[in-house]
């Protein structure tokens, strides 16, 4: 659930940095963030956020796009020769992992 929105900001998303752990995202990393709420869809790159606080931001031209209260997915994305198996976070409205990644 995004939590803020900041037009003023020059873009990205904040993502807590424990969350970013265990989906195995990392700062600077180039994601897709579909908005379940609306059907909108954006790149952007992550930045760390406090651990423990839940908060998720969206800023800069992405703000316009999804706004805070909406329900988003955040996906990456790479290239491997070998299989790879998704990491899935189910989140509840205040941001905590309600299922994890395995």
């Amino acid at each position: 659930m995004i939590t803020d929105a900041d037009v003023d900001y020059e873009g990205s998303i904040e993502i807590p940095s424990d969350l970013m752990e265990m989906a195995d995202f990392w700062a600077g990393e180039k994601v897709l963030v579909a908005s379940i709420t609306t059907g909108a869809r954006l790149e952007t790159y992550i930045l760390e956020g406090k651990p423990g606080t839940g908060k998720i931001l969206i800023n800069g031209g992405a703000a316009h796009r999804i706004k805070a209260g909406e329900r988003v997915t955040v996906m990456a994305f790479g290239i491997s020769e070998t299989p790879v198996t998704p990491k899935i976070l189910l989140l509840d409205e205040k941001n905590q992992v309600v299922r994890g990644a395995k």
